[in-house]
This record gives structure tokens, C-alpha cells and sequence, in this order.
């Protein structure tokens, strides 16, 4: 459907025609078209939508405008909204909104979502209990295969997941987890304490996000039960709550490795004002331009060697250019790896000797193609060919180790090895680069 079309026919009050499309979309597909009306139109179109799928379109919203879109309903339409929503998507929504907005709506709704939501609520942000959903199969322990599908069969439309189901005890403490497809297969009378398995992995409520991803990651699930301290089930996570979690810490990486403060809230580009773009980006470049000063004084440093090879300055951005890169590609990887647990700490010593082999290669490759691009193309000659080939070379080298061993020493430190990335690794090796680059020039020309 096209917007332009689908917004004349708002205009026109077409709404037959309008509940009609919405019939032949997907839920996703409508979130879209309704994101660029106006205020009173995307009002005007949300309330003709069926509301057995209004609460999932809402859901697809970015938070600003789910904000936007409840302040102007009616008391009514969002108290039956928050109702049709589950709680884990109800308890996103109210952590962006005011907190006089969040207790007028939990006023109007029903004891049981409004108690559900405000146990959410006093989870963490980023916490596995303030991403867990309530609404789940339970099934108790004693129940045949066939009573066990009854009460799956009665629940599915409430629930967020049924691919897994959790087996609990009288006090609800998990015991075990059983499969859709191991009721289908196995005799309807067999207890489903005989087929339900060990759930290995349980997610506790005041585990971090990261975490939570990883052992969704490193176990292939798609459902994961939570449990308090006491093992009692209190939730479940499914994956598509950890596909937001993973954009979430990839945004966030990708900010800091571009000396950028993160947008906790994922704020999209177009809606952020100039000030908080500012915000963002002005303390690390204020950091950076200050720790680049260090550079303008090894260069004043040597300004008689300077003054007496002016042709030394224009390599300069090359040497300090090619090192960053090398530096900043060590990094990356070794960020990722780290990201990956592929390696520890413990393992610096492996990752450092492994990137002094790939800088000694890079380097001197890099350094015989400079040499002789130097005296074939650029005429220079062999002494100041050789000391800014040689400088290359241990710029590469520096550059590999320092990209290498930052973001190690961080994770160590507990600290995000992001913040280690690219812009202060080059400035540490631009530094570092311009050193060697006037150390080796003053005593090869004996300046």
C-alpha cells in the first residue's frame, strides 16, 4: 500500500476500504505505514485497526511515538491497549513515559496486569526481570501428556511462547522444560515427568542482558524460563526479546568505538534534537583534541630537524595515517573477539605474540612497497626513503601491540573494551609514531 494513497484515504474518511487493508497486512507492515502520518491522522488510523492486532502494531512503534499515540487516546482506548499488551512490552512503554502518565493508566486497568507491570517495574533496567514476560504455559508435575495439551491448548492465546513449555511443583519451583513436539510424539498418558529434561540454563531475574544474549546465543534457544533466587519460576524470555537486546549492545559498541556517549534510550537519528547530538559527541572530542596536543609538542620538539629536511613534514600524515589504521584494526578484532569470549586476559600474551607476527609482515610489506614507490615514483632520496620506511615499519609493529593489548587490559579492568577503540588508539599511536619517526631521522641525518 502506498502512503500517499493510504493517507488520501484517511482524509477522505474511506474507512471500510481502510479496515480492508488492514485485513490483507502483516502487523509489522501496518506499524510502518501508520509511523509517517501526522498526530491526528495515525489517531484516526489506529482506532480502526481489529483489536485483536492493535496491541501488536503498538508494540512495533518506536518508543517515541507509542508515547506520542497513548497521550492522545482516551483514558478508555489505552486502559483496553495495556490490557491486550504483554506485560514485558507494557513495562518497556511505561519505563519512557512520565511517571504521572504511568499511574493514571495502571489506575484504569485491571489488579492483575496493573500488579504484573509494576513487578516488572521494580526490576533493573537491563535486567533479565525487566525483559521477562508473565504470560507463559506452566504445566504441573503429575499431568499427563493429554491434561498438559488440554491446558496448553486453553492458554495459547495468552501466552507469549509455547515452543517450550516448564514443568513446576506445587510451589512453583522449575523443574524441568518439555517440548511441543515431545507431547505430539509421545503416548497422550505418559506423565510429562517422564519426558521433560533438565533446563540447564535458567535465566535468574537480576542477570544483566549481555548475559542473558549469550546463553541464547551459545545454546540456540528460542525460550528460556527466569527464576528468582529460590529457583521459583517468575517468567520467560524469548528470542525476540534478545534480537532487541543484541541491536541495542551493537549500537552502543559501535557509539563508543566512534568516541561517541551511547543513546541509552535508541533515540532514531531523525528525532534527536541538535543539542543531544551535541551531547553525544562533544566530551570525547573535547578529550581527543586536548590528548592530540601532545602530538603539535613532539612536533615543535624537533623543529630544527624539521627546518633543516623540510621534505621530512610531508610524510607525516602518512606514517601517523597508516599507523592509526593498523591500530585500529588490531582492536576491532581483538574487540570482537573478546565480545565472542574467545579469548581472557590470560590469553594476552598468546594474542600479543600472534600480532607481532601479522605487524613484522604487514610492516615490511608495507615498508619495501613505500621504499621503492619513494625512489621510483617520488624521487626521493635512499637515506630519507630508508628512514621513513623503517619509520613505517615501527609504527605498524607499535601500533598492533597497543591496538591489541588496550582493549584487553579493559576487559580486565572491567571496563568496556569499546572505549578503547579506534579514535584513542590513534591518538596514543599517532603520538607514539611521531617519536619514532624523529628519533630514527635525528640520528640517521645526525641532527
Amino acid at each position: 500500500m502506498n502512503f500517499k494513497e493510504f493517507e488520501e484515504l484517511i482524509h477522505a474518511k474511506k474507512y471500510s476500504e481502510i479496515k480492508k487493508i488492514y485485513s490483507e497486512m502483516e502487523e509489522y507492515d501496518i506499524s510502518v505505514l501508520l509511523s509517517d502520518l501526522s498526530e491526528e491522522e495515525l489517531k484516526q488510523a489506529f482506532r480502526l485497526l481489529p483489536k485483536d492486532i492493535a496491541a501488536d502494531v503498538f508494540t512495533n512503534f518506536d518508543n517515541d511515538l507509542q508515547v506520542e499515540l497513548i497521550k492522545a487516546l482516551s483514558t478508555s482506548e489505552t486502559k483496553e491497549l495495556v490490557e491486550d499488551m504483554y506485560t514485558d512490552d507494557a513495562a518497556d512503554l511505561f519505563e519512557e513515559m512520565p511517571s504521572g502518565v504511568v499511574s493514571k493508566i495502571l489506575a484504569k486497568v485491571d489488579k492483575e496486569t496493573r500488579d504484573e507491570i509494576n513487578a516488572l517495574l521494580k526490576y533493573p533496567k537491563n535486567s533479565a526481570g525487566s525483559l521477562m514476560a508473565v504470560e507463559y504455559v506452566d504445566l504441573k508435575k503429575g499431568l499427563t501428556i493429554k491434561e498438559s495439551i488440554d491446558r496448553i491448548r486453553k492458554q495459547a492465546e495468552d501466552v507469549v511462547a509455547i515452543d517450550n513449555c516448564f514443568v513446576v511443583d506445587k510451589k512453583r519451583k522449575l523443574l524441568g522444560s518439555v517440548s511441543i513436539k515431545d507431547l505430539l510424539v509421545n503416548n497422550p498418558y505418559k506423565l510429562i515427568d517422564d519426558i521433560m529434561e533438565e533446563v540447564a540454563h535458567p535465566i535468574y531475574t537480576l542477570m544483566d542482558q549481555e548475559e542473558v544474549a549469550k546463553i541464547f546465543q551459545d545454546y540456540d534457544c528460542t525460550t528460556l524460563p527466569v527464576v528468582d533466587s529460590e529457583g521459583l519460576l517468575v517468567g520467560v524470555i524469548t528470542i525476540d526479546d534478545v534480537l532487541d537486546i543484541l541491536e541495542q549492545e551493537v549500537s552502543e559498541d559501535i557509539s563508543k568505538m566512534a568516541a561517541i556517549i551511547p543513546d541509552k534510550d535508541a533515540t532514531p537519528y531523525l528525532k534527536k534534537t541538535t543539542w543531544e547530538l551535541y551531547k553525544s559527541r562533544m566530551p570525547w572530542l573535547l578529550i581527543l583534541m586536548i590528548s592530540s596536543l601532545f602530538t603539535g609538542t613532539i612536533i615543535t620538539s624537533y623543529e630544527s630537524a624539521l627546518a633543516s629536511y623540510v621534505i621530512l613534514t610531508s610524510f607525516i600524515p602518512m606514517i601517523m595515517d597508516t599507523g592509526g589504521n593498523a591500530g585500529s584494526q588490531a582492536s576491532v578484532t581483538i574487540i570482537r573477539a573478546l565480545s565472542l569470549d574467545e579469548i581472557e586476559f590470560k590469553d594476552l600474551f598468546k594474542v600479543i605474540w600472534k600480532e607481532i607476527r601479522v605487524a613484522c609482515i604487514c610492516g615490511i610489506t608495507l615498508g619495501i612497497c613505500n621504499f621503492f614507490r619513494l625512489i621510483l615514483i617520488n624521487n626521493i632520496a635512499v637515506n630519507i626513503s630508508l628512514i621513513v620506511s623503517s619509520t613505517l615499519i615501527l609504527t605498524i609493529f607499535i601500533a598492533k601491540i597497543i591496538g591489541s593489548f588496550l582493549p584487553m587490559l579493559a576487559a580486565k579492568l572491567k571496563l568496556d573494551p569499546a572505549v578503547m577503540a579506534s579514535p584513542l588508539i590513534t591518538t596514543i599511536v599517532d603520538a607514539s609514531s611521531l617519536v619514532i619517526y624523529f628519533k630514527i631521522a635525528c640520528t640517521a641525518l645526525g641532527i
